[in-house]
């Protein structure tokens, strides 16, 4: 038996995937005119960023401080992340983006990118602000985890 289920908005994505070509190709032809040289960066700019996309990534797709920006594009209301993209056109398709951590981390390390590229002071606070907030988050579970552990053989003892 087949089961037919909708097509998906793949005219969405491809309108959304040219916006991203085209921001990062605006962006290189800014970078040009301005003299700005990627190779500038080093590899802890790279580590940075990656640890900065973390962050700001699961921030957007699953904190409820941002839940205003997931809303208009979900099934229901939006609250603390796991919520399903609304169900067709450029809504579903910008629903997929906010909702998963890999997918709005793309569109992250772009903005955070570019942003270093068109005004490097502030993308690199931008960036460093939220890698330390990213390292932070890894540093609190640690420690929870730590003291779970311990509570768990103190009370063993």
């Amino acid at each position: 038996m087949v089961v037919e289920t909708e097509r998906p908005p793949y005219e969405a994505y491809a309108a959304i995937m040219g916006v991203f070509v085209a921001g990062l190709a605006a962006t290189g032809a800014v970078a040009k005119v301005l003299g700005r040289d990627p190779r500038e960066h080093t590899a802890l700019d790279l580590i940075t960023l990656a640890a900065a996309t973390f962050k700001a990534a699961h921030t957007l797709a699953n904190d409820e401080v941002t839940s205003f920006l997931r809303e208009p594009f979900v099934s229901g209301y939006a609250h603390a992340g796991g919520e399903d993209p609304a169900p067709e056109g450029f809504r579903q398709a910008i629903g997929e983006l906010v909702t998963c951590t890999r997918c709005v981390g793309t569109w992250t390390a772009a903005g955070l990118g570019i942003a270093q590229v068109l005004s490097p002071r502030v993308g690199r606070i931008l960036t460093w602000t939220l890698s330390a907030a990213g390292a932070n988050d890894f540093l609190q579970a640690g420690f929870s985890a730590l003291a779970a552990k311990s509570n768990e053989i103190a009370e063993r003892a």
